[in-house]
């Protein structure tokens, strides 16, 4: 009998068997991954760079991140915190630098670095992995012994402990409901928005600071009330303010990413097909603008308004698709628009209207929204409240963040936690 399995061999079961082994090194240790290759995510993320954590030091401003699971974390992150993350690599030779988002990378700014360094660990503290070892069955022992069967598709194995990190999966989470837990209904976080529109057309790879809002629509359930933070009394269903990218399929970038992160439910609601308004230039709203823009009038009076970009941070070929939806002509001259168009003008910097006609993954860097339900899960442990001697850590559980790195926060901060946890009990 083993004393420890960990199902996935991702980023948190990598993590927690290290501790684990470290805490305890009479332990026998295994973890058993599903495909041929371990730590798939790990590789991919950031692009091939691993974004490993955020700068954000405060817990109680790091939970703010969280979509789902702000509440209970932030106990654990006094307990494991992003320092102590950067401590981890540290020790083991791995520095990292921070970029001016706040995204923490290595600074070899690639991913097989932490992959090494965790294959390197576990190797060094004879922590045995099992590739191609799908798990597809998990019951307590039955002859009256505190412990697990647990079944791959290669053999049955038995331990005294078992932690789940395997991420997203649906058919662990379909096990884990036959052993009686809840499982919040997952849907896709993280997304980009598809949307056609001649504005945007041809501007693909331009970013600038921008307003998102999705606008309510009748098919939306009264009783959904989902919101973004913000500093306005009575905030709109979902706002979202950031860089936004403009991409081949839509819209991208930090701004629609945030939205699709805490209105991950409500979206798939929707089917993926609502309307948002954007503000181009967030520091103006729609009425406030005018005066601006006759200012500019008054100014730049034998100059085409198409020539003459008045918006200093909007990128010019933005500007230019713009006033052309305003129905301003190439040879419109300041003196010579009208109110009608001037007005236009406004409402297109400030609230263009787009129609969102599905979504696309964020690169490879799928998350889902759902998982074992948070309340049975006692986050001093992360062991279950149904049974003792089982573990969760990571996305398998009802916990996802907005990207940037805090999604493996969360990881490196359950892992450590439930590995404390199982090396002393």
């Amino acid at each position: 009998m083993l004393d420890v399995i960990i199902v996935g061999g991702g980023a948190a079961g990598f993590f927690a068997a290290i501790h684990i082994a470290e805490e305890n090194p009479d332990l026998k240790i295994a973890i058993l991954e599903r495909g041929k290759q371990v730590l798939g995510k790990v590789k991919v993320s950031g692009g091939g760079r691993c974004n490993v954590t955020h700068s954000e030091y405060d817990p109680k401003e790091l939970v703010k991140n969280y979509p789902r699971g702000e509440k209970e974390l932030l106990g654990p992150f006094y307990s494991f915190s992003v320092r102590d993350t950067v401590a981890f690599f540290r020790q083991r030779g791995i520095y990292l630098h921070t970029e001016p988002d706040g995204r923490m990378f290595p600074e070899s700014n690639t991913s097989q670095t932490i992959i090494d360094c965790f294959v390197n660990e576990t190797e060094r503290l004879g922590v045995r992995v099992l590739k191609n070892s799908n798990v597809i069955k998990i019951s307590p022992i039955e002859d009256g012994n505190e412990g697990w069967d647990v079944l791959s598709v290669k053999k049955m194995y038995q331990a005294k402990k078992v932690l789940i990190a395997c991420g997203s999966s649906p058919k662990m989470w379909s096990l884990l409901e036959d052993l009686g837990h809840t499982i919040t209904t997952p849907v896709p976080s993280l997304f980009t928005f598809n949307i056609k529109d001649e504005r945007i057309k041809g501007l693909q790879g331009l970013s600038c600071l921008a307003r998102v809002t999705v606008i309510a629509e009748p098919m939306a359930s009264s009783k959904v009330s989902i919101k973004l933070k913000s500093k306005k009394k009575k905030p709109p269903l979902l706002e979202s303010e950031g860089p936004l990218l403009i991409t081949h399929w839509g819209m991208s970038g930090p701004a629609v990413l945030k939205l699709s992160a805490w209105g991950a439910k409500i979206l798939s609601e929707y089917n993926y097909k609502f309307k948002i308004k954007v503000n181009w230039v967030p520091e103006y709203y729609e009425g406030a603008i005018i005066p601006y823009l006759l200012e500019v009038k008054d100014v730049e009076t034998k100059k085409t308004v198409l020539r003459t970009n008045a918006m200093d941070e909007m990128p010019r070929r933005l500007w230019i698709k713009l006033v052309k939806a305003a129905g301003i002509t190439e040879k419109t001259k300041w003196a010579d628009i009208t109110k009608k168009q001037l007005q236009d003008l406004s409402l297109q910097l400030t609230n263009s209207e787009f129609m969102v006609e599905g979504k696309s993954t964020f690169k490879e860097e799928f998350v889902t929204a759902g998982g074992v339900d948070l309340r049975e899960i006692n986050f001093k442990t992360y062991e279950s409240k149904i049974y003792p001697n089982l573990y969760f850590a990571g996305e398998v559980t009802n916990v996802d963040a907005i990207t940037g790195g805090f999604n493996f926060q969360n990881a490196w901060t359950g892992a450590y936690i439930a590995a404390k946890a199982i090396a002393r009990s």
